[in-house]
């Protein structure tokens, strides 16, 4: 008993700068967001990402849209285990998912940490979202989560219940726990980086 007490103390620091780590809620529906467009599904997500949104649509540029590379990136990790600390295939967490998709995606660095990273770029009203923008959350006190904005109301995390994923953020869970959004860079900026690096 005392052995697993002090694991818990031992690892419940590394979760400050990590990612959200807590318990699963009673209700499993809201938390889990059964009906999101899993793998088998995503054919006909692309489908409604792809028509015209509430979002501001790409500017007209060369390469793929910034909302298409988030898909591939998610094409890329989806199924992924959660794991706190860690920074690969065999398992990932929120901050270092964001890490991956933004340096490999569009060549922009990003701290390691949730806490570096909440103060990148600009903060910007959750009705502002576009592709590409970051969405914070605190499921408690201790602890934050991060994703990036894909639009039409999904966002790509690591969710600690089933790795990495698209969810809603007007699920229930992720609605209560919503903190704030920062755009990291001027979405024209981002674009035009996105266009070069595709040329």
């Amino acid at each position: 008993m005392r052995h697993a007490l002090l694991c818990c103390f031992l690892i419940l620091p590394l979760g400050v700068a990590g990612c959200a780590s807590h318990s699963t809620p009673s209700n499993d529906v809201a938390y889990y967001d059964v009906d999101l467009p899993e793998l088998p599904k995503l054919k006909r997500y692309r489908q409604s990402a792809s028509q015209p949104a509430a979002e501001p649509q790409d500017y007209a540029m060369s390469g793929p849209s910034i909302r298409d590379v988030l898909l591939e990136e998610h094409d890329r990790w989806a199924g992924t285990p959660y794991r706190l600390g860690g920074t690969n295939t065999r398992g990932i967490d929120c901050s270092a998912l964001m890490q991956h998709v933004f340096s490999d995606g569009f060549g922009i660095d990003l701290p390691r940490t949730t806490t570096d990273q909440v103060k990148r770029g600009k903060r910007i009203d959750k009705s502002q979202l576009k592709p590409g923008d970051l969405v914070f959350f605190r499921p408690s006190r201790r602890y934050n989560h991060v994703g990036v904005y894909v639009g039409n109301g999904y966002f790509l995390h690591a969710s600690t219940s089933r790795g990495v994923k698209l969810s809603r953020l007007d699920n229930v869970y992720w609605s209560q726990h919503y903190w704030q959004s920062r755009r990291p860079m001027p979405y024209e900026a981002m674009q035009m980086k996105l266009a070069m690096r595709s040329q």
